[in-house]
C-alpha cells in the first residue's frame, strides 16, 4: 500500500490559493509524488447552477455542500489506496471544517451529526492544515477583486473571514498560518517547504517559540472566541541516541486519534523523518516499545486563534502555577501579539528543560 499523505490548502479570499495549488502539484511531482487534487466543492456547486441563496436555507445548502466533500474526499482516498505509486500527497481545497465558518455552531452540529461524524472525526482526516492568509491582512496592495467576479468582501471583511476560517482549524495538531510577511513568490516557497517538512523531505523546521506564562484562568480560556480544548498523551519509545520516536493520542469530543513520530537529531536541531498515523491497534502494540527511563507525558492543550496567529497553550497535571504557551513562526522576525487573557513570565524557547523529552524524564514539578 502506497504511502498517503492528505493536507488541507485553506486560506482568506485573495490568498494565494490557486497559485499555491499549481504550485504544489509542479513541486511535489518533481519529488516523486503522486499528486491527487480534491476540488472545493463551493465551487463546483456554483459553477453548475446551485447557489447557496437559491437552496431551502443556508443550513440546508451547507449540508449537500458537506455531504459531496466527505464522499468525494473518502472515494479519492479510497482510489489512492490502490495505486502502484510509493508515495502520493492529496490536496484538499479546503477542508470540511472551512464550512463551519458560514453556519452557526448550532447549525454546524446538526449538519455533521446528520452525516454521522463528530468534528474531530472530520478534523483529524487530515494529516496537516495550510492556511495562506489574505492579502486584505499585510498585502492590501495587492488585494482585488478583479480576477474573481464572486468575490466583493471588502478588505475589512475579508480579514474578518481570514480570521474565522483560522478559528475553524485552531484545533488541528498541525495548523501552519502562511502569512504576508514575504513578497508572493517568498509565500509560496514557504508554503512548498512547510509541506516538504510534514512529509518527511529536507527541509527547515518553522520557528517554534516557548514561553512560560501564568496558570490561565480555564474559563477565561474557554470564552475565547475560536478556543478548542484537546487531550494529549505523549510517550516516547526505545531508540537509538540520534533518533526520537515518540507516540501521541490526540483526543476530543470522544474521539482520538494515534501518530507516531520519529525524528533525526542532526547536532542541535531535529529532522522530521517519519510521521505516521496509526490504528488504534498499531498504537497499543506499540506501547511495548515505550522507553521505561522516561513517564507518560500528558497535558491540556488549548488551541487559541488570536489576530491571525494560533497558540497552544498546555496545561500539565502537575504544575498549578504555570504553563507553557508555544506558537510556530514561519520566520524568526515575525511578531507575536499575545492574546491579553495570557500572562507572560519568560521565554524558555532555548531552555532544554521545557522542552517535551525533557519533561518526560524529569521528575514531577521538578522544573521551575
Amino acid at each position: 500500500m502506497p504511502a498517503i499523505t492528505k493536507i488541507v490548502v485553506t486560506g482568506g479570499v485573495c490568498g494565494g490559493k490557486t497559485t499555491a495549488l499549481a504550485s504544489i502539484r509542479t513541486a511535489f511531482t518533481r519529488l516523486g509524488y503522486k499528486v491527487i487534487t480534491v476540488p472545493e466543492p463551493a465551487t463546483e456547486f456554483k459553477t453548475n447552477g446551485i447557489l447557496p441563496w437559491e437552496c431551502a436555507s443556508g443550513e440546508e445548502y451547507q449540508w449537500c455542500q458537506m455531504k459531496v466533500q466527505v464522499t468525494t474526499e473518502r472515494a479519492f482516498e479510497r482510489a489512492a489506496r490502490g495505486m502502484d505509486d510509493d508515495k502520493i500527497l492529496i490536496v484538499c481545497d479546503r477542508g470540511m471544517l472551512d464550512n463551519k465558518y458560514y453556519m452557526t455552531a448550532d447549525e454546524f452540529q446538526r449538519v455533521i451529526a446528520d452525516l454521522g461524524y463528530t468534528e474531530a472525526q472530520l478534523r483529524d482526516s487530515y494529516d496537516a492544515v495550510f492556511h495562506l492568509v489574505t492579502a486584505a491582512k499585510g498585502a492590501e496592495d495587492y488585494y482585488t477583486n478583479d480576477n474573481n467576479a464572486a468575490r466583493h468582501e471588502t478588505l475589512e471583511e475579508a480579514a474578518a473571514m481570514d480570521d474565522g476560517f483560522i478559528e475553524a482549524w485552531a484545533a488541528h495538531h498541525h495548523l501552519r498560518i502562511i502569512d504576508n510577511s514575504t513578497d508572493f513568490a517568498g509565500k509560496m516557497d514557504r508554503l512548498i517547504r512547510e509541506i516538504s517538512y510534514v512529509l518527511g523531505e529536507e527541509a527547515p523546521k518553522p520557528t517554534k517559540r516557548s514561553f512560560i506564562v501564568a496558570y490561565p484562568d480555564i474559563a477565561q480560556l474557554e470564552a475565547i472566541p475560536g478556543c478548542e480544548r484537546v487531550e494529549i498523551s505523549q510517550i516516547y519509545l526505545r531508540s537509538d541516541p540520534d533518533t526520537e520516536v515518540r507516540v501521541r493520542k490526540i483526543g476530543s469530543d470522544g474521539w482520538n486519534t494515534f501518530y507516531l513520530t520519529e525524528k533525526r537529531i542532526e547536532g542541535s536541531r531535529k529532522r522530521l523523518v517519519r510521521r505516521q498515523r496509526l490504528t488504534l491497534r498499531e498504537y497499543e502494540n506499540i506501547l511495548g516499545q515505550a522507553d521505561p527511563a522516561r513517564r507518560e507525558l500528558t497535558k491540556t492543550r488549548y488551541c487559541l486563534p488570536y489576530q491571525g496567529q494560533c497558540f497552544e497553550l498546555d496545561v500539565y497535571p502537575w504544575w498549578d502555577d504555570q504553563a507553557i504557551l508555544q506558537i510556530e513562526l514561519t520566520s524568526p522576525e515575525a511578531e507575536i501579539c499575545f492574546p491579553p487573557e495570557v500572562e507572560v513570565i519568560r521565554e524558555v524557547t532555548d531552555d532544554p528543560a521545557y522542552r517535551s523529552a525533557a519533561l518526560a524524564s524529569a521528575p514531577f514539578g521538578a522544573t521551575h
